[in-house]
C-alpha cells in the first residue's frame, strides 16, 4: 500500500482545492480526485506534477501542449486512450470528473458549473497555478514496493497496422498461416497445414521468444491473423503482439469484479471475426474489442455473476453470429444454464436456448417431476464446432447438478436433458435441430461436455467426441445418429453399451447409489479424457487424444433444497488405475473410419495441453512435467522435447510469418494442481510460471 502521505495528498484535492468552488462543482471535483488516486496517481503523481511514469498534468509543460484547446478535446482523448489497456475502467461520467479535476489545477479563474459533454472551455482561460514541484514517491515498507511495481506500466498502446478483416469463409478454411479460431477450423480439428517443421527436422526447435502472463490457470488459446498474434491470457486481459517476435502492440484489460473468477480463472478461448476481438468474462458479459486498437467496442450482460454464473470459454463463430455457452450452473436459480446467439457489430442478443428442459419443453419429463429452479448443471466449459455446410453449430453440456442423482432427489433413470449431450444449434435462431444424449441421467460426475471434432469419410459426415468415461462417440451430424463408439482405455462404469444405439446402461449398483454410499470407477472424475482436446491427423485419419490414468470414489452428499444452495454435492478421492503401472499420462491415436487403436504411448507425468497436430506429421503436446513433446503422429514415437520453466497448459497452436513457421504453447498453473500435487508427489510443480513460450527451426 502507499504510504499515508499520498492518500492524505488525494484528500486535499478536495479540502484545499475545491474550497472556493460553489457546491454545483463540488461533488464532481471530489469524484474525480477520488477516481485521480485510484486510477491515476500510481503514474501521473499525488498532484498530477507527473513521475518518470506519467507525463506531467498541470504547469507549463502541460498547457504547453493543452492550453489551447479545450475540454472537450481533453475529454475525448482520455476516453480513448486512459487508463492505458484498461480503457473501459471509467465511464464517461468518470472522465467528465477528471477533466474537472485537470482544469482546476490549470486555471485561476475556477469552474462555476460541472463540466459536462456540452461545456468546452480553454483549458489555459485564467493564470497558470504553480505547482509544488516534481512529484516524490513515497515508500512505507517492501511490500509498497511490490505493490507499486506490479500495478505501474508505462506502456502507451500502438495501432495493428494494414490489419484485414477476417470473413465467415476464412474461419472455415483459414489461410495456411493463420489460427483463427480455438482449434484453427471451424470443425474443430485441432491441425495446421504448415510443415516446414516436420519428422525430420524437429530436432532443431529452438525457442524463439517468450512472454510472461497474467497470475491464473493459463487455458487460453493463441489466435493469429497475417503475423498478428492475439492472446488471451488469465485476468480477462487480451494482447496484440508481433508474432514473429512477441513485440506488444496493445493491451486490453477488462475491470471485472474480483468475486467473480472461479476456479483460478481460465479462459480457453476468444474469437475473431470481422475487425472485433471477442471476450467471454468472468462477470458473464460478452466483450468486442477493436483488433486494430484494443478498444471496447461494446458490451453486453448476459447474466449476474451474482446468481454463480461466469466463462471459462469464449464465443465460436457460426454464420456470422457469435455464439458461447455459460458456466457457473451448478447452483439452483431461477434460471439455469443456456447458450447465446449475439449480433458481431452490435452486441444485441438474438437468441438465448435454455440447455435444461423447461415446463413446456419435449423434454420436461425426464427431470423426475423437480421444478425448474432445481434443474442445475448443463455448464459448457469448451468452446463448440461448426458445419458451414449443414448450418449448425454443435457445443457439448455437461452432466446434471449436484454430481450425483440421489443428491439431486432423483434417479439415474431420469434422464434429465439436456445435460451431458451433444447439441446440433441453428445459428440465426438457436433452434436445437437435434441433440444425443451420451449418459441419460449421468450421476458420477463423468461428463461428455468437451471438443466436438467434425471429420468427413466414405460420404460420411461425423462428429467425433470424448467424455471423462474415456468412450470415443461417433455420431453422424446430419441428424444425431449413432454410428459407433469405442472405449479408449479400461472402464467398469458400464454394464452395457448398446451397439445399435449407442444406449449406455450402469452398473446396478451405480443406478441403485443412495447419499452417503461411495461409488467406486475406472476411469474417474478426472477422466479418462477432459478439458484438453483431441486433434485429427489427416494423413493418418487418426484422433490424437489424451488420456488420464485415473480412478475415483464419488460419495453424494444431502444437499439443500433452496435457491442459492446445490453445488457439486459431493466428497471424492482419486487413485491410479491399477494397470497403469504408474503411467498416469496415456496419450492414444484412433482410426477414425475402423475405430481402432493404431498406437499408444504411455508416461509417468499427465498430459495437461490439447493435442495439436500438423502436416509435418507431427503431434505436438506438453505435460505435468513442464515438457513440450513433439511425436511422430503416425508411430507415437517421441521426436522432440524441451523442458520449460513451468507445466505446459492450454492449447498449443502452430502459424508462419515472414516465412517461418512457429509452434506456440501457454504455460502456468492449472486448475488440476491440487490433484497433480497428490498423485504425483514426485513431479516439482511451480505453483506459478505463466507465460507463452514459441518456437521455430534454427536458423
Amino acid at each position: 500500500m502507499r504510504h499515508s502521505r499520498t492518500r492524505r495528498r488525494a484528500l486535499a484535492l478536495v479540502l484545499v482545492f475545491l474550497s472556493p468552488l460553489v457546491q454545483s462543482s463540488l461533488e464532481q471535483l471530489a469524484a474525480g480526485a477520488q477516481l485521480y488516486a485510484k486510477h491515476c496517481a500510481s503514474c501521473h503523481g499525488a498532484n498530477l506534477n507527473g513521475s518518470a511514469h506519467g507525463t506531467e498534468l498541470t504547469g507549463k509543460t502541460f498547457l504547453s501542449k493543452w492550453g489551447e484547446k479545450g475540454t472537450l478535446d481533453l475529454l475525448r482523448y482520455n476516453v480513448e486512450n486512459m487508463p492505458p489497456g484498461r480503457r473501459s475502467a471509467l465511464g464517461e461520467a468518470d472522465h467528465l470528473a477528471l477533466v474537472a479535476l485537470i482544469l482546476d489545477h490549470n486555471a485561476v479563474k475556477k469552474p462555476v458549473n460541472a463540466v459536462t459533454t456540452a461545456t468546452n472551455v480553454k483549458i489555459a482561460s485564467g493564470e497558470v497555478v504553480q505547482g509544488d514541484g516534481e512529484a516524490l514517491d513515497s515508500w512505507s515498507d517492501a511490500g509498497t514496493i511490490s505493490d507499486i511495481a506490479k500495478s505501474r506500466s508505462g506502456f502507451q498502446n500502438r495501432e495493428v497496422h494494414n490489419f484485414r478483416a477476417v470473413t465467415q469463409q476464412e474461419l472455415n478454411q483459414p489461410a495456411d498461416s493463420d489460427w483463427l479460431s480455438w482449434r484453427r477450423t471451424a470443425d474443430g480439428s485441432g491441425f495446421s497445414p504448415l510443415k516446414q517443421v516436420n519428422t525430420q527436422n524437429v530436432g532443431k526447435l529452438t525457442l524463439a521468444w517468450v512472454i510472461a502472463m497474467e497470475d491464473g490457470s493459463n487455458q487460453g488459446t493463441p489466435l493469429v491473423r497475417d503475423g498478428i498474434l492475439f492472446l488471451t491470457h488469465p485476468g480477462n486481459v487480451v494482447q496484440a503482439l508481433d508474432a514473429a517476435d512477441g513485440e506488444v502492440i496493445w493491451e486490453y484489460r477488462y475491470d471485472y469484479p474480483p468475486e467473480a473468477k472461479t476456479l483460478g480463472g481460465p479462459t480457453k478461448n476468444i474469437a475473431i471475426f470481422g475487425d472485433k476481438l471477442f471476450l467471454a468474462t468472468y462477470d458473464a458479459a460478452l466483450v468486442a474489442i477493436d483488433a486494430r486498437t484494443g478498444r471496447e467496442l461494446w458490451r453486453t450482460v448476459k447474466a449476474d455473476y451474482k446468481q454463480g454464473y461466469t466463462h471459462t470459454a469464449g464465443p465460436i463463430i457460426g454464420d456470422g453470429v457469435v455464439i458461447s455457452g455459460i458456466n457457473g450452473c451448478e447452483r439452483y436459480k431461477r434460471d439455469g444454464c443456456f447458450l447465446t446467439g449475439h449480433d458481431a457489430d452490435t452486441g444485441r442478443e438474438l437468441w438465448r436456448t435454455s440447455t435444461i428442459a423447461l415446463p413446456g419443453d419435449p423434454g420436461d419429463s425426464t427431470w423426475g417431476g423437480q421444478p425448474p429452479e432445481f434443474r442445475a448443471g448443463g455448464d459448457m466449459w469448451i468452446a463448440g464446432s461448426y458445419d458451414p455446410q449443414l448450418n449448425l453449430f454443435y457445443i457439448g453440456t455437461s452432466q446434471a447438478k449436484p454430481w450425483v442423482a440421489a443428491s439431486r432427489g432423483m434417479r439415474p433413470t431420469d434422464a434429465a436433458l439436456y445435460t451431458n449431450s451433444t447439441l446440433a444449434i441453428e445459428p440465426k435462431t438457436g433452434r436445437i435441430v437435434w441433440h444425443f444424449q451420451h449418459t441419460p441421467g449421468e450421476t458420477i460426475d463423468m461428463e461428455t461436455g468437451f471438443e466436438r471434432v467434425l471429420v468427413d469419410g466414405d460420404g460420411q459426415s461425423w462428429l467425433f467426441t470424448v467424455g471423462k468415461d474415456g468412450i470415443l462417440w461417433r455420431l453422424d451430424r446430419r441428424d444425431g445418429r449413432y454410428r459407433g463408439h469405442a472405449e479408449t482405455m479400461p472402464q467398469n462404469l458400464y454394464s452395457r453399451i448398446d451397439t445399435k444405439n449407442g444406449r449406455v446402461s450402469y452398473r446396478q449398483d451405480i443406478i441403485d447409489a443412495k447419499i452417503g454410499d461411495p461409488i467406486k470407477t475406472c476411469p474417474g472424475i478426472y477422466g479418462g479424457h477432459n478439458w484438453q482436446a483431441m486433434a485429427f491427423s489427416p494423413d493418418d485419419r487418426s484422433l490424437i487424444i489424451p488420456l488420464h490414468q485415473l480412478c475415483s470414489d464419488l460419495v453424494g452428499r444431502e444437499v439443500e433444497r433452496t435457491v442459492g444452495a446445490g453445488g457439486y454435492g459431493g466428497d471424492s478421492r482419486v487413485y491410479e488405475m491399477p494397470q497403469a503401472q504408474g503411467q498416469l499420462g496415456k496419450l492414444v491415436a484412433w482410426d477414425v473410419d475402423t475405430l481402432k487403436v493404431r498406437w499408444t504411448h504411455t508416461q509417468r507425468a499427465l498430459f495437461l495441453t490439447g493435442a495439436l497436430t500438423t502436416a509435418g506429421g507431427l503431434t505436438f503436446i506438453g505435460d505435468l512435467d513442464r515438457y513440450i513433446k513433439a511425436l511422430d503422429s503416425a508411430t507415437g514415437k517421441v521426436l522432440w522435447q524441451m523442458k520449460l520453466g513451468a507445466p505446459p497448459h492450454g492449447f498449443p497452436v502452430s502459424y508462419a510469418t515472414k516465412g517461418e513457421q512457429y509452434i506456440a504453447i501457454p504455460t502456468g498453473m492449472g486448475v488440476f494442481r491440487a490433484m497433480t500435487s497428490v498423485m504425483s508427489p514426485d513431479i516439482h510443480q511451480p505453483a506459478n510460471g505463466q507465460a507463452l513460450y514459441v518456437f521455430k527451426l534454427q536458423p
